[in-house]
C-alpha cells in the first residue's frame, strides 16, 4: 500500500468496518451516515470559525464599501487597505479552504474504500490485525460474500444508475444523486457574501465592462458565485450518478448535516462575534503599540549617540582656549 492508503483509506476503511459490524442487521448504508455525522461533528470547530469569518465579511461589507469609493481608480491601494481591514478584525479569505483540504481527500478515500467492497479480494489486506481476532469481523474477512453492500435491503451501494438492471435501483440512486445536488444548493447559499437583491448580474457588469466602464472586481466575484451555486448542483447531479451509490449517500447526507451546521452557527447570538472580532482588534491594537515603543527607543538611542561627539568637540575646543 502507498502512504495515501495507510494514512487515509486504511483507517476509512477498518471504521465503516466497525460501524457495520456494531450496528444491528449490518446494513452498509447507515455504517456510512453513522460515519458522515461523526465526520461532521469532529470538523465541527473548523466549520465554526469558517462560518464566523463568513459573518465577519458580512459585517465588514460596509467599510469595504468605503474604501472602494475613497480610492476609486487606484486598485493597489484599495486592496491594501482591504487587506489591513482584514487584518485588523482577523479575516483570513483563505481560511475557508480549511474545509476543502480536510474534505477532498475523504471524498477520493471513500471512492477507493468502495472499490475494496465491490472486488472484496483484498478484505484482508486492508483489516488491522487487532481488528481481525473480533469474530464477527473475522467471519466477514475470511467470508466476503457474507458483507451485505445495499441500504434499506435494496439500494446496492457499491453500484451506480447506468450498470443496474434494477429499475428500483436506478430510482434509489437518481433520488439520492437530486438529495444531494438540492441539498450542496442551500448549503452554498447559506453562506453567500450578501443579499441577492444587491448583487449585480453578470451580464450586467459584462455590459458596462463593454461599454467602457471599469468593472468592480467584488461584483464581478459574487455575481460568478452566484451562478456557481446554481451550476455546481447540476454538474455534481450527473457526477453522482456515475459513481457508487455509496458516494451519493455521503454527500447528500454531508450536505444536509452541513446545512443544519450552519443554520445553527449563523444564528447564533451576535455578542460571541463581536467579542471574537474584539479581541483580535485589541491584539492588533497590543501589536501596534509595541511596534510604535520599539521604533520610539530606536530613536532616542540613536538621538543620544549623535549626541556625545560634539560634547567631546566642545571639550576640545575649551581646552583649546586655555
Amino acid at each position: 500500500m502507498n502512504i495515501f492508503e495507510v494514512l487515509i483509506v486504511q483507517p476509512l476503511f477498518n471504521l465503516l468496518m466497525v460501524f457495520y459490524n456494531v450496528i444491528p442487521g449490518g446494513d452498509f448504508g447507515v455504517s456510512i451516515i453513522v460515519f458522515t455525522i461523526l465526520l461532521r461533528i469532529v470538523m465541527y470547530p473548523l466549520v465554526k470559525k469558517q462560518l464566523h469569518q463568513t459573518k465577519l465579511m458580512r459585517k465588514l461589507q460596509p467599510e469595504l464599501e468605503k474604501i472602494k469609493k475613497q480610492y476609486k481608480g487606484n486598485r493597489q491601494m484599495q486592496g491594501l487597505m482591504m487587506m489591513e481591514l482584514y487584518k485588523k478584525h482577523g479575516v483570513s479569505p483563505f481560511r475557508s479552504l480549511g474545509i476543502l483540504l480536510v474534505q477532498l481527500p475523504i471524498f477520493i478515500a471513500l471512492y477507493l474504500v468502495i472499490q475494496v467492497f465491490v472486488h472484496r479480494a483484498e478484505f484482508a489486506k486492508y483489516t488491522y490485525d487487532f481488528l481481525e481476532k473480533i469474530p464477527s469481523i473475522n467471519s466477514i474477512v475470511e467470508n466476503p460474500d457474507k458483507f451485505n453492500e445495499t441500504f434499506l435491503g435494496f439500494i446496492n451501494l457499491t453500484s451506480n444508475a447506468f450498470n443496474t438492471s434494477s429499475t428500483s435501483m436506478t430510482i434509489a440512486v437518481f433520488i439520492l444523486a437530486a438529495a444531494a445536488a438540492i441539498g450542496q444548493y442551500f448549503q452554498s447559499k447559506q453562506t453567500l457574501p450578501q443579499d441577492p437583491s444587491k448583487r449585480r448580474r453578470l451580464r450586467d457588469i459584462l455590459n458596462d465592462a463593454a461599454n467602457g466602464k471599469e468593472a468592480d472586481q467584488s461584483e464581478v466575484n459574487a455575481a460568478i458565485m452566484g451562478k456557481m451555486i446554481v451550476v455546481l448542483p447540476f454538474m455534481m447531479f450527473f457526477i453522482i450518478l456515475s459513481l457508487p451509490a455509496a458516494i451519493g449517500l455521503y454527500y447528500a447526507t454531508m450536505t444536509f448535516v452541513a446545512i443544519i451546521q450552519q443554520h445553527h452557527i449563523l444564528k447564533q447570538d451576535e455578542e460571541e462575534l463581536e467579542d471574537i472580532a474584539e479581541r483580535v482588534a485589541a491584539k492588533h491594537r497590543a501589536e501596534e503599540r509595541a511596534k510604535n515603543a520599539k521604533t520610539a527607543t530606536v530613536t532616542r538611542v540613536v538621538a543620544k549617540t549623535s549626541h556625545k561627539p560634539s560634547t567631546k568637540k566642545n571639550k576640545r575646543s575649551k581646552g583649546g582656549k586655555k
